[in-house]
């Protein structure tokens, strides 16, 4: 019988660690409608398929496990391609791109992180690359002011 609960237990704990491993990114319209049904802001890694600088956070920043911990809990991560003019969705009634959200957010710099309140109404965005800490800095400080939820 112990060895069963120590098994179940490493299982348990395996499954926990390996939910941790990555970042939960979900599309644009999955984080809308999650939100909606538990409230969470929304953080959008807004990319393009040649920035160095995005590759470098995809590679350093977004594995690291206080990283990945932090935006998996505090908010409903999205990564959206700034020129994707292929994928279209609905948002409050309108059809959009990628790159039509992107241009929209007024996002002019790669990478850029449009952090948007549970109210789906104010955003703000926190531009450039960051190392692990510098971003996990910025997100807490947005995280504190607590944009949008007054």
């Amino acid at each position: 019988m112990k060895k069963i609960v120590i098994i179940g237990l490493i299982l348990i704990t395996a499954h926990f660690a390996q939910a941790q491993e990555k970042i939960e990114w979900l599309k644009f319209e999955e984080a809308v409608a999650a939100t909606e049904a538990n409230p969470k802001m929304l953080l959008i890694d807004v990319y393009t398929d040649w920035c160095g600088w995005c590759k470098k956070m995809d590679k350093e920043t977004f594995t690291d496990p206080a990283v990945i911990q932090y935006i998996n809990e505090k908010f409903y991560a999205v990564k959206m391609n700034a020129e994707d003019n292929k994928r279209q969705f609905d948002f409050k009634g309108k059809d959009y791109t990628e790159a039509k959200m992107a241009a929209t957010m007024r996002v002019q710099s790669y990478p850029n992180f449009v952090i948007i309140d549970p109210t789906l109404r104010n955003i703000t965005q926190l531009p450039g690359y960051r190392q692990p800490v510098q971003f996990l800095e910025g997100l807490s400080q947005i995280v504190d002011k607590g944009i949008g939820t007054k």
